[in-house]
Formats: structure tokens, sequence, C-alpha cells
């Protein structure tokens, strides 16, 4: 059993940076997959990003993501960071931080293969 805690939305301009942390606690954080979903009113949660256990090999991206952010994690402050750059206004929705143990599920962006979440943190991009 994992907690999970985001920080770091905010309200940007389109092309703005911003990087989101994700807070893991509990037993072995580290032996958790971490993933980043997103989710805007009326909508199904979306996938943005996954990054695997431990040593963190591997990594996934949506294609709307891909080459503007990073997903990483730093095992000794259980933490997992999203960098968000050239921000733009569809970026704009709420942010979730998700858990599962050892594996990434499959496939990794089905949001109900995601185990334990965190509240979520808001970030709104401005044209």
């Amino acid at each position: 059993q994992v907690q999970l805690v985001e920080s770091g939305g905010g309200v940007v301009q389109a092309g703005d940076s911003l990087r989101l942390s994700c807070i893991v606690s509990g037993r072995t954080p580290t032996w958790y997959a971490v993933a980043w979903f997103r989710q805007t009113p009326g909508k199904e949660r979306e996938s943005v990003s996954a990054i695997s256990s431990m040593a963190a090999a591997s990594t996934w991206y949506a294609d709307s993501v891909k080459g503007r952010f990073t997903i990483s994690r730093d095992n000794a402050k259980n933490a997992v960071y999203l960098q968000m750059n050239s921000l733009k206004p569809e970026d704009t929705a709420v942010y979730y931080c998700t858990a599962a143990f050892r594996d990434v599920p499959d496939p990794w962006y089905v949001h109900r293969k995601w185990n334990y979440w965190g509240q979520g943190t808001q970030v709104v991009v401005s044209s």
C-alpha cells in the first residue's frame, strides 16, 4: 500500500514549462511503477506518461506529449517528476499520479489498470 501526493500545478501561459512532483510514501515505494494521467471535466482520464519501478529503465509517453514531457524518478527522495515543456492550452487538466506494484500494467494507458491514486494537481495553460 502506498500514498501519493502531487504538487507543482499552476497557471501558466502557452509555451511555458512546469514540473509536477509526486511523492510516493508507504512500504517499499521504489517497488512501484508510477504514471501520470490527466482529466478535464466530462472526459475520461487520459494517459500522459509512465515509468517503471526500481531503476526506472523504461518510460512510456502518450503521443500528444512526446518530445515535450519527460518523466523521471528520484528513488532517494521517493519522488516521480513530470517535466512539462512547451505547454499548450490543450494540456489544461487535473493531473493525477498513480502507482502499481512492481510492473507497469499492460496496457499502461488504461487508467483502470492502476491501483493507487493521488488527489490531483490542477494545470491551466492560457493562450
